[in-house]
């Protein structure tokens, strides 16, 4: 087949992804999926292999193929058309168990053409504490439901013992049960699409493309690679507790470059503990990936055949390779700091791909309880955007989503008004804690307060890199940290990581994030940066004058 109707098709795959995310998101009841887009949409081959993903969450870049071929194995030959299944095991794809995975084999004239998978959050999956992320959990038991692989459809008809099921365990049914069938629409419309591929194209054809797309993938990540010098690239980096203890959590990493092959070894990292703080090794494989993706070529098209030549080490049961039956539901923050250290490895050997350490936690706030204006329950799980690191030739990027997010937004404030019982006093740059300065300054974390309108209100937290501060690279500053501020009774708390907190009418929630790092020495800043910088208000002329030698 020739090279230009194999790269329609591939296109074709893209565009199926892509139109699973706006069928998702528009369809969808909970503010997390419509409004932040915590979700992505995708499709894997006839052999489980991931072959397109919408741009949504980068943490399921890696975590498709694992989902589809944990279902292959299950039910192996009793997989028919308009089969539908459930999957949210987080110690076989890695996260945890609010990101539920529908996933629907595809066939045509019986022969199994592909998957379509689409995977959200559910701001609810039942377990100790509303939202189900409680950051005192022990194990997978205290944070919700588990669904291991259940068919949600037989051959086209829905097991509605499965949807009781869900209905009885989540505290928010009819979002669930809105969200999973809009998850349901996203792999429907991916069908008729795959369809209408095979039917222009041809069976055969398309399989062929798979292959073409995945070949010529590998290929360009396997050049990029023999250009990074063989040899071992070690770097080390900490946790800052985990709920349970404060004390920091060492971390490592070798990296280790053989010819057109990266190893990636955690070995040395530190055990797991019984705190949620901790991910399956399917998690971190999937940050692995997508830093080594934005390294290599971050605008192309993702598929399987990019990772080929990746391989993961790592002894079980260690913070980043948690296992049955412990808990995960804190995973996000775990594998970010991994990503982050993958990002650190590659920092001196892709300098302009890279930059310095960024705020890294998505310093995420829950907050939950009773709306008096309706007497309805109400929950929100937010991600926060912060500061990233400045790099080789410009500042850092400020107010943007830790890289685990990928694609997701914040709230819109005016959303929030109307939904919650919150009012937003304030919402800017965070510039009073600084900034990682140096011939690139770092960019600078965000500040958001929210006050409490009613009594019946808790929050809880699991903030990151509240005491260690992002890296600078070449002699440049550090970045700051991310905390929260609760206010009551004009006393205020810093808090990072706390369990479910009593809040009344009055209380204030400020979340802080932190900036990134810089890059170079501050006294080499361009005059005309200073100045810019001085005008907008992010520097102080002391601040320039001391740290720029600013005259």
């Amino acid at each position: 087949m020739d090279k230009v109707t194999l790269d329609i098709i591939w296109g074709k795959l893209q565009a199926t992804s892509d139109e699973m995310g706006v069928v998702l998101a528009k369809a969808s009841m909970s503010p997390v999926i419509y409004e932040v887009l915590d979700f992505a949409c995708g499709l894997c081959d006839h052999k489980g292999e991931m072959v397109s993903v919408q741009n949504g969450i980068t943490i399921f870049t890696g975590t498709f193929t694992d989902d589809v071929k944990t279902i292959m194995k299950k039910f192996e030959n009793n997989i028919h058309e308009e089969d539908i299944f459930l999957l949210n095991d987080p110690h076989l794809s890695g996260t945890h168990l609010n990101d539920v995975s529908v996933i629907k084999p595809i066939f045509i004239d019986d022969k199994l053409i592909s998957f379509a998978i689409a995977d959200a959050h559910w701001v609810d999956i039942g377990g100790s504490v509303t939202g189900s992320m409680s950051p005192q959990a022990t194990d997978i038991y205290q944070e919700g439901l588990q669904l291991p692989g259940v068919r949600l459809y037989k051959k086209g008809k829905i097991q509605n013992d499965i949807m009781d099921i869900i209905s009885s365990n989540v505290r928010f049914s009819t979002l669930a049960i809105g969200d999973l069938n809009a998850q349901v629409a996203a792999v429907n419309i991916a069908e008729s699409r795959i369809k209408e591929i095979v039917k222009k194209y041809g069976y055969e054809t398309v399989i062929q493309a798979y292959d073409y797309l995945k070949n010529t993938s590998e290929k360009i990540a396997r050049k990029a690679i023999n250009e990074i010098p063989n040899g071992n690239y070690p770097v080390e980096d900490v946790i800052d507790g985990d709920g349970f203890t404060e004390d920091q959590i060492p971390i490592k990493l070798n990296l280790i470059v053989r010819d057109s092959e990266i190893e990636f070894d955690f070995t040395g990292t530190s055990p797991q503990s019984d705190s949620p703080l901790k991910c399956g090794k399917g998690a971190l494989f999937s940050m692995v990936k997508t830093i080594f993706k934005s390294v290599v070529d971050p605008h192309a098209y993702t598929n399987e055949g990019w990772f080929r030549g990746l391989k993961l080490t790592i002894p079980e049961g260690t913070v980043f390779s948690a296992t049955y039956p412990s808990s995960t539901s804190w995973y996000f923050e775990v594998s970010s700091q991994g990503a982050d250290l993958v990002w650190k490895a590659f920092a001196p050997l892709a300098k302009d791909m890279t930059s310095a350490g960024s705020y890294v936690s998505l310093t995420a706030s829950f907050i939950y309880g009773k709306d008096h204006r309706n007497d309805e329950p109400f929950m929100i799980v937010e991600p926060h955007s912060g500061g990233w690191g400045a790099s080789s030739d410009s500042d850092g990027t400020s107010g943007l989503i830790a890289i685990l997010d990928g694609d997701t937004y914040n709230y819109s404030i005016e959303l929030f008004e109307a939904k919650f019982p919150l009012r937003c006093n304030q919402y800017r740059l965070n510039t009073d804690a600084g900034v990682g300065h140096g011939e690139y300054r770092g960019g600078f974390g965000l500040l958001r307060e929210y006050e409490i309108l009613n009594d019946d209100t808790y929050t809880y937290c699991n903030i990151g890199r509240s005491v260690a501060k992002p890296w600078g690279i070449n002699g440049a500053n550090e970045g700051t940290n991310n905390y929260m501020i609760i206010t009551s009774n004009g006393k205020e708390k810093r808090v990072t990581r706390i369990p479910s907190t009593k809040l009344k009418k009055g209380d204030t929630l400020k979340i802080v994030t932190g900036s990134g790092g810089g890059f170079g020495n501050p006294t080499e800043r361009k005059r005309e940066n200073i100045l810019t910088d001085i005008e907008n208000d992010f520097i102080s002329r002391d601040v320039a004058q001391k740290v720029y030698k600013f005259k």
